[in-house]
């Protein structure tokens, strides 16, 4: 009996998806928006103010939505993350479409406000990424596995030695 053949690896990078910037994204909106909630309920109304709170849900929602969708397809294969996003994008903007048509014209929550918030909301997402990205140290590829012969043991130990080499402690 003869044995399949071997399935090749998937070309993903090493390591895990960092999806650090969802926490940052989510703690930027949950504060931008409880500071702008009281002062669109107090300047335009309490229904515009329920719009605002809608609006900030639905794009953390879909940020985060998009975040765990590419990184789900990049553990399988990086090139499936461009399907991934696509796709993730297409589901976001039929539920928007939807979720906006469900609305009452002039009730509550307030559809134009919703809509705004969202507006609002993806900007400073894409800031928030974009800050993310700028900050980080990415690799177009893997990176190279450290020499066989390094540790950590080394850098600890030299860690603890004085500039004479002698041991200062532990």
């Amino acid at each position: 009996m003869t044995r399949p053949p071997a399935r090749p690896a998937p070309r993903s990078a090493a390591g895990p998806w960092d999806l650090s910037f969802l926490r940052v994204g989510a703690l930027v909106t949950a504060v931008l928006t409880v500071v702008a909630v009281p002062a669109v309920g107090l300047l335009a109304g309490w229904p515009e103010a329920l719009g605002v709170v809608l609006g900030a849900v639905v794009v953390t929602a879909f940020f985060c939505l998009s975040g765990f969708a590419i990184a789900w397809a990049g553990k399988i294969d990086d090139s499936f993350t461009l399907p991934a996003a696509l796709g993730a994008f297409v589901v976001k903007i039929l539920g928007f479409s939807a979720l906006l048509q469900s609305l009452p014209a002039d009730g509550v929550p307030d559809r134009r406000a919703a809509a705004w918030a969202v507006i609002a909301g993806a900007l400073l997402w894409s800031g928030v990424q974009a800050r993310w990205v700028w900050t980080r140290q990415l690799y177009y590829t893997t990176p190279p596995a450290p020499p066989a012969g390094s540790s950590d043991q080394g850098v600890l130990r030299r860690a603890v030695e004085d500039p004479g080499g002698r041991r200062t402690g532990g």
